[in-house]
């Protein structure tokens, strides 16, 4: 299956640095996206191969087309980019928050999707991979992780969002052969909050998981929620 060129958003470091690497690894051109070019041109240096720095501002809609009209090819777009504020309550998050997290976390991936669906409908096996949370699972919320109960709620529920987004899009995209599909990356060293501590796991582990799911073939699956073991998440 022929797949080559992928963008990934926020790759200048953590997990979306990881799944830039493992693409050029499978031997992908990869367009590393991030707000700073300079942060992004580092990135590529360090992995080497046909890793290629590119400015995108998820939250800039300038940025987002400046970055579109440079790309002519497009096979798969993982959709990383992703903000967080540390372990509030919900009710001491202010709303201000949740504009500024819901903006990179939700308005971004729609952006960036949208503004790329031209070049993407000219692949032979589009994909889409959303960059979500385990967390944002409302079962598993309901269910378990009572280290998290009531807290990380703008974060969380833009991931939500975000799976809702995934579903949506898997629809209305199916007849043009475009899958969508949100993964689930597991806590990693990632920067994100406080909670991405030392601790937490590699981030190579969930890049593994990004583009294996980026790869999928023509008869994989489109709209799902995917753990980053593989196995399924409830929404």
């Amino acid at each position: 299956m022929d797949i080559s060129i992928a963008l990934v958003t926020g790759a200048n470091k953590g997990i979306g640095k990881a799944i830039a690497r493992e693409f050029v690894h499978r031997g992908l051109t990869v367009h590393l996206a991030s707000r700073s070019v300079e942060r992004a041109a580092d990135a590529a240096a360090e992995i080497g191969g046909d890793a290629r720095p590119l400015r995108l501002d998820v939250t800039d809609a300038a940025s987002i087309a400046a970055a579109a009209e440079r790309i002519d090819a497009l096979d798969v777009l993982v959709n990383n980019a992703g903000v967080s504020d540390d372990a509030l309550p919900a009710q001491d998050e202010g709303v201000d928050a949740f504009r500024r997290i819901y903006e990179t976390n939700v308005f971004g991936p729609v952006a960036v999707t949208n503004a790329l669906l031209p070049v993407l409908r000219r692949s032979a096996h589009p994909r889409i991979v959303n960059i979500s949370s385990g967390t944002a699972s409302l079962a598993w919320a309901a269910e378990r992780m009572a280290g998290y109960r009531g807290v990380f709620a703008s974060y969380r529920s833009s991931k939500a969002a975000l799976n809702a987004l995934t579903v949506l899009y898997a629809q209305s995209l199916a007849e043009d052969g475009i899958k969508v599909n949100a993964l689930a990356p597991g806590l990693r060293r990632t920067g994100l909050n406080a909670t991405t501590a030392a601790d937490a796991g590699d981030p190579a582990e969930a890049a593994a998981a990004a583009v294996r799911l980026a790869l999928i073939g023509d008869d994989g699956p489109t709209g799902t929620f995917v753990n980053w073991d593989g196995t399924p998440v409830p929404w």
